[in-house]
């Protein structure tokens, strides 16, 4: 059974699993080793850190007592200064007050650091690199935090891509990670918002403060309070928002050293996938991973903004922990601590949703953690996230009309606006003209049947197919395919056709006369050429790709090389697909049920079973089940399917004879829902959109791995934690659960 409700999360296919699957494997192998040396390496740092900290720590407490018992004396009895201790302020009214803090002060960091070391790991210890805190101006000028923003509450008060020319004069504090070091003379300094230049003082009264900023590595963190000064006329960097101004370092704190890393935080350096999912930390600092999750972020509070406020829906979280569902795709299984009992985690929230319904909850929606068991996938996600919603008393046109005023609102600004209604199309004028159900309608290259054209023709295997039950003859018209296309490329298209769907493919090249190039050229009268090409609208460079068989074949196997070509003509640098263009589409009037792939002679769901038919149908279902519609819908976008929903059976009498007559499914699987619908269910319907996909088509990312934060690999790894990991036969004993392990031969032991 094909589950639709749930779009799933990937966008389009990524590069083959080749390459980064093979490093994934050399990752996970070398791991333990790697884990061994970090270790070692660690130790080492650490020990030679703390010897070094004891001389200091112990230079510097005698320091500080110094300096305490000398502020004491000179400050005059009831006036407040503060002494500075690191980042901690510690205000003194009187000399034995000021000693008594300060010793406390001293506990507690000593207290602080007993406390990171003990809660670590048996065998590791994390490199603490010295604080730094170097000033050139006294008394520190402290700045104030906005109270609203990005920089409330927070040590800095200013990002680091928000100071302009209006800005100059201010004193500023600016957080950040240390993007570049120039010539002893500026830092780069980045922070999730932009970059801004710093200049390194270079007096001499300021050689502590260079050498601190000077003795930096990339990638290290520091606090830096400054004043804000135009660059010097020629030097402005038009190409950077900051460009017109920098920062004149006066104070500077460092909060951490950095490593050398595995490969540098900037967009132009080419990683592997692999690389960039085992150090994740690392790759979600780029500017480019940092906007598309800050974007997702608004676009779910837009989302929640929309369904709340304006049309009074209902958040309501339902359970990650369920049972079996029948059909759909494969479910995880996660063990209970009964024998032989197991939970299964959630395809998609579709019967709580209803449940909810039966409630009268009335509407809801809900951010859902979806899981599926699919296996290695290019475009697939073992977890992904869907925007779910269910209502009552609704029909078909008003999910849709709620989905579109839904995207129209929390469409982002900088896409330009959406215009609604969207386009709506059959299932079947979809697979007429496009061949798939979720067609690309940013370009043409539609199919054309030309049975009429060629059923007279003295071509054989074109007479046998259309001969057969539901035969036919299709072409699609390539434009410039023939100019362009070589005689590798067009042997790699019928070769396609042969392996993918078991089909032949007849090439047709149209000369610039207007004449044919092709095997069927001698077999074609002059009429059946002239109206071939009337037919399909091939003009002089055009190839026509033709072929012959069953419509449920033909259909899909050309649409796949609509596509295909597609690449081909764009990779020719013909523009055929505007890549900042977003067409929307509603596919509607599905099948109800479709045959089994491996058991023809019986139906399955193309939907799911809880879809309702379509009213002028319903009739059909006790009959003919696989002539039945069902009121299902989807939401293309730009050629891949980015939302499903239907209105669903209310009645459980309907609800059983689907599950037990047509699907052949067992009904006590299901009876809580049974019993539910048996039990005073409203009308409702709902949908839900694969938010994954949904954000990776609006940022043009390639893989829907670029707007998740933690994905997963290829295989359904996750290479930064080495998850999933083993587990001892000692702690599967309390789930009843023994591991038996594949032999090379492949057999279980």
């Amino acid at each position: 059974m094909r589950n639709r409700e749930k779009p799933g999360p990937g966008p389009r296919p990524g590069p083959g699993p080749g390459a980064d699957e093979a490093a994934e494997e050399e990752v996970t192998r070398s791991g333990h080793s790697e884990e061994t040396q970090r270790g070692d390496t660690a130790r080492r740092h650490s020990e030679e850190t703390q010897r070094g900290d004891t001389v200091r720590r112990h230079s510097e407490e005698t320091q500080r007592g110094d300096t305490a018992r000398r502020h004491s004396e000179e400050t005059p009895s009831g006036q407040q200064h503060y002494i500075s201790l690191a980042t901690l302020c510690v205000p003194v009214k009187m000399a034995t007050k000021s000693r008594f803090l300060l010793q406390r002060a001293v506990s507690g960091l000593r207290a602080h650091a007993a406390w990171s070391t003990s809660t670590l790991s048996p065998g590791r210890r994390l490199w603490r690199p010295q604080l730094r805190h170097v000033s050139c101006s006294s008394p520190l000028h402290k700045c104030d935090a906005p109270a609203t923003g990005p920089s409330s509450l927070s040590l800095r008060s200013h990002t680091c891509g928000e100071l302009r020319s209006h800005h100059l004069g201010d004193k500023v504090t600016l957080c950040g990670w240390v993007q570049y070091l120039r010539q002893d003379l500026f830092i780069i300094l980045r922070d999730f918002s932009g970059l801004t230049q710093i200049l390194i003082p270079q007096e001499e009264s300021a050689r502590h403060l260079k050498a601190a900023l000077c003795d930096l590595t990339a990638e290290s963190v520091i606090k830096v309070t400054g004043t804000v000064r135009r660059r010097p006329v020629g030097q402005e960097n038009k190409g950077m928002p900051t460009g017109e101004i920098e920062v004149l370092a006066e104070d500077v704190e460092v909060f951490n050293v950095c490593r050398q890393l595995p490969f540098e935080i900037k967009d132009f350096i080419r990683k592997s996938e692999s690389l960039r999912m085992q150090y994740r930390y690392l790759d979600l600092r780029s500017s480019q991973m940092q906007k598309n999750l800050r974007l997702r972020s608004k676009l779910v509070m837009k989302m929640r903004e929309y369904l709340c406020n304006v049309h009074g829906f209902v958040d309501v979280e339902t359970p990650t922990l369920f049972k079996r569902t029948p059909g759909g795709a494969k479910e995880f299984v996660v063990p209970s601590r009964e024998p032989g009992r197991f939970y299964s985690l959630p395809q998609s929230p579709q019967q709580f949703k209803q449940l909810l319904m039966v409630a009268g909850i009335d509407r809801y929606f809900q951010i859902a953690r979806c899981y599926r068991d699919e296996g290695s996938k290019p475009d697939r996600q073992p977890e992904f996230t869907q925007v779910d919603m269910e209502m009552s008393f609704v029909d078909q046109a008003g999910i849709m009309s709620l989905v579109e005023g839904l995207l129209q609102y929390a469409w982002p600004a900088e896409n330009g606006s959406l215009k609604v209604p969207f386009q709506t199309m059959t299932y079947e004028e979809a697979m007429r003209d496009y061949g798939v159900d979720k067609p690309d309608t940013r370009f043409s290259m539609k199919l054309v049947d030309i049975s009429e054209v060629l059923l007279s023709s003295e071509i054989e295997f074109l007479q046998s197919a259309v001969s057969q039950p539901g035969g036919s003859i299709q072409a699609l018209n390539v434009p410039r395919g023939a100019k362009l296309f070589t005689g590798k490329v067009l042997e790699e298209l019928k070769q396609t056709t042969k392996t993918q769907f078991g089909q032949e493919l007849s090439l047709v090249l149209v000369k610039e006369d207007n004449t044919l190039k092709s095997p069927l050229k001698k077999l074609l009268s002059v009429s059946a050429t002239e109206e071939l090409l009337k037919r399909t609208g091939a003009k002089p460079g055009d190839l026509l790709l033709i072929t012959a068989g069953p419509l449920h074949t033909v259909r899909p196997l050309l649409g796949s090389l609509r596509l295909q070509c597609a690449q081909l003509l764009e990779s020719c640098g013909i523009s055929l697909r505007n890549p900042s263009a977003f067409h929307f589409l509603w596919v509607v009037d599905f099948p109800l049920f479709l045959p089994k792939e491996d058991e023809p002679g019986q139906l399955e769901s193309a939907h799911h079973p809880f879809t309702a038919p379509l009213p002028e149908d319903k009739q059909l279902l006790y009959t003919e089940p696989h002539k039945v519609r069902g009121q299902h819908f989807d939401l293309i976008l730009n050629g891949c399917e980015i939302g499903g929903g239907s209105i669903r059976i209310h009645k459980a009498s309907e609800q059983l004879h689907v599950l037990k007559n047509i699907l052949k499914e067992d009904p006590s699987l299901l009876s809580h829902l049974l019993e539910a619908l048996d039990s005073g269910a409203p009308p409702h319907g709902g949908i839900a959109l694969g938010l994954d996909r949904l954000v990776s088509i609006i940022v043009r990312a390639s893989s829907i791995r670029d707007v998740i934060a933690f994905p997963k690999s290829f295989r359904g790894h996750d290479l930064m934690s080495r998850a999933p990991d083993l587990v001892s036969d000692e702690e599967l004993k309390s789930y009843h659960i023994s591991v038996r392990w594949p032999t090379e031969e492949g057999e279980m032991k």
